[in-house]
C-alpha cells in the first residue's frame, strides 16, 4: 500500500496537490535561492517537469540541519525567502527544544493561510463564533499561540489571552469570563488541574467543555486523554503543527485519530533509514499555502503510524494513530528495547494518584535502568509506585524503577515538557 497521504477531490487524487505546488514552483525556482539551488541541483529545471506525484516524490528531502545551516550561512533568516524582506510581516522561531531555533517569517498571504490551518482545527473540535476560548499560553515568540489566537478572530470567537498571569490568575479568569475552550499543552492542562484541586476551583463543573492541545505529544494518548476530560469535564482534541510547516494536524468530532490536513500540505510517511514509503515511520510534508518561506518534502522528525480504515466523520484525509506517537531520534534503547517517552507516558497516566513524573536514565556496570519518579497523592503513595512499576513492567518488556517523592517537588512545564533524562551520554 502506497504511504503518500493523497486529498480526494474533483480533480482525482492528488491531482489538485501536485498542481498547486506547481503553482509555488513558479515563483520559487524564479526567486528562492535556496529551493532553486536545492531543486535544480537535482534535476529540476521547470515547474512543469512535476506532474504527477511520481515526479514529487523525485524531489529532495529537506531537513531541519540545511535550514539551520542556511541561516547560519546567511543570518538572520537565511535564503529560504522567496520575496523581499520588506513583503514580510512576521517573525516567529521554533521552540529550540532540538537545537538552535530557527528564524521563521510570513507574509500577510502565508499569515492568512496559517490562520486558515487553524480554522481547521478549531472547526473539527466544534468550535464556533459563540465560543469564548482561552489561551493559557505566555505570549513569546513561538508561532502556535499567535495563529490559533488569530484563527479565533477569523471564525468570530472571543479570544481571551492568559498571557502573563500566574496559573491561579488563568483559572480565576477562565472562570470570570466563562471560557468555553482552553487552548494549551496536555502538560498545562493537567498543572491548572493540580492548581484548581489545591485551591478548590471545580474545573470538572466549568464552562469549559472543550480543550484543545498541541505542542507535545499527549493529548492523543489514552490515559492522558481521559485524565484531561475527567479533570477538566470536557472533550478533549489533540492538534499538530510545527513553526516552520505550518498547522498540519487536526482531529475530528469522531476523535478517531489525527487527521492530516491534505487541502492544504502534501505529506508522506517514510522509513527514516532507507526513505522509502512506510506505513510507520517519519512524517515528510510539503506545505502548499507558504510561499513566502516554504518547505518542500520537509522531513519532521515525528514518528507517526497510518490509522487504517475509514474515519466515520466522512473525511478521505489520512488519519494518523494516536496522533504523534513521538521524535524519531527520541527513542531510548535499553535493554536492547526501543522506548518512546509517549508509551511510559501513557502507563504513567493510567494510574490517577499520580500528579507529576519524572524518568531517568543509568548505565549501572554493564545494563541500563529506567528509574520513574512519582509525585501521588493520597496516603499510599509507595503502593501506586510498586503497581505502577508491575504494570511498566508488563506494557514496556523490562523492569524499570519506581519511586515516589514528595509533593510539589519535581518541575512543572507551561510549554513543552522535559521528563526524559539520559545519563548515559
Amino acid at each position: 500500500m502506497s504511504s503518500v497521504c493523497l486529498a480526494h477531490d474533483g480533480d482525482g487524487p492528488g491531482e489538485s496537490q501536485v498542481r498547486r505546488l506547481r503553482d509555488m514552483l513558479v515563483s520559487v525556482l524564479r526567486d528562492n535561492a535556496f529551493y532553486r539551488e536545492k531543486l535544480t541541483g537535482a534535476g529540476l529545471s521547470s515547474p512543469g517537469d512535476v506532474r504527477t506525484l511520481d515526479d514529487y516524490r523525485r524531489l529532495p528531502f529537506t531537513t531541519k540541519a540545511e535550514l539551520s545551516a542556511d541561516q547560519d550561512a546567511h543570518p538572520p533568516y537565511g535564503s529560504n525567502l522567496t520575496y523581499r524582506l520588506r513583503d514580510y510581516i512576521r517573525v516567529h522561531q521554533t521552540s529550540g527544544t532540538t537545537g538552535r531555533p530557527l528564524r521563521w517569517l510570513d507574509t500577510r498571504r502565508s499569515w492568512d493561510w496559517f490562520a486558515g490551518c487553524w480554522r481547521r482545527v478549531f472547526d473539527g473540535a466544534g468550535v464556533t463564533s459563540g465560543d469564548r476560548l482561552f489561551f493559557a499560553f505566555s505570549f513569546g515568540p513561538f508561532i502556535g499561540f499567535w495563529t490559533a489566537h488569530e484563527a479565533a478572530r477569523v471564525i468570530g470567537a472571543m479570544a481571551i489571552t492568559g498571557g502573563s498571569m500566574s496559573s491561579v490568575q488563568r483559572l480565576h479568569a477562565i472562570g470570570e469570563h466563562r471560557a468555553t475552550v482552553l487552548v494549551c499543552t496536555p502538560t498545562y492542562a493537567l498543572h491548572l488541574a493540580e492548581i484548581a484541586e489545591t485551591e478548590g476551583i471545580d474545573i470538572a463543573n466549568s464552562s469549559v467543555r472543550t480543550t484543545i492541545h498541541a505542542g507535545e505529544p499527549g493529548a492523543g494518548l489514552p490515559a492522558t486523554r481521559q485524565r484531561i476530560e475527567e479533570t477538566w469535564g470536557a472533550r478533549c482534541f489533540d492538534h499538530a503543527g510545527a513553526t516552520e510547516v505550518g498547522a498540519w494536524g487536526f482531529e475530528c468530532r469522531a476523535r478517531n485519530g489525527m487527521h492530516v490536513n491534505e487541502a492544504e500540505f502534501i505529506c508522506e510517511v517514510i522509513d527514516p533509514v532507507s526513505g522509502e514509503q512506510a506505513d510507520e515511520g517519519e512524517l515528510v510534508l510539503t506545505n502548499l499555502g507558504r510561499v513566502g518561506m516554504p518547505v518542500i518534502r520537509y522531513r519532521t522528525g515525528d514518528r507517526v503510524r497510518r490509522a487504517m480504515g475509514a474515519c466515520p466523520c466522512g473525511s478521505g484525509f489520512l488519519r494518523l494513530e494516536n496522533g504523534v506517537i513521538g521524535r524519531i531520534d527520541g527513542g531510548i534503547i535499553i535493554r536492547g528495547v526501543v522506548i518512546y517517552p509517549s508509551a511510559v507516558e501513557n502507563v504513567v497516566r493510567s494510574f490517577s494518584e499520580v500528579t507529576e513524573f519524572a524518568v531517568d536514565v543509568y548505565r549501572r556496570g554493564a545494563l541500563d535502568e529506567m528509574e520513574i519518579r512519582l509525585e501521588v497523592r493520597g496516603q499510599s503513595p509507595d503502593s501506586v509506585a510498586d503497581a505502577l512499576a508491575r504494570e511498566a513492567r508488563r506494557k514496556l518488556g523490562f523492569r524499570v524503577g519506581v519511586r515516589a517523592v514528595g509533593l510539589n517537588t519535581l518541575p512543572r512545564f507551561e510549554l513543552k515538557a522535559r521528563r526524559f533524562t539520559d545519563h548515559r551520554s
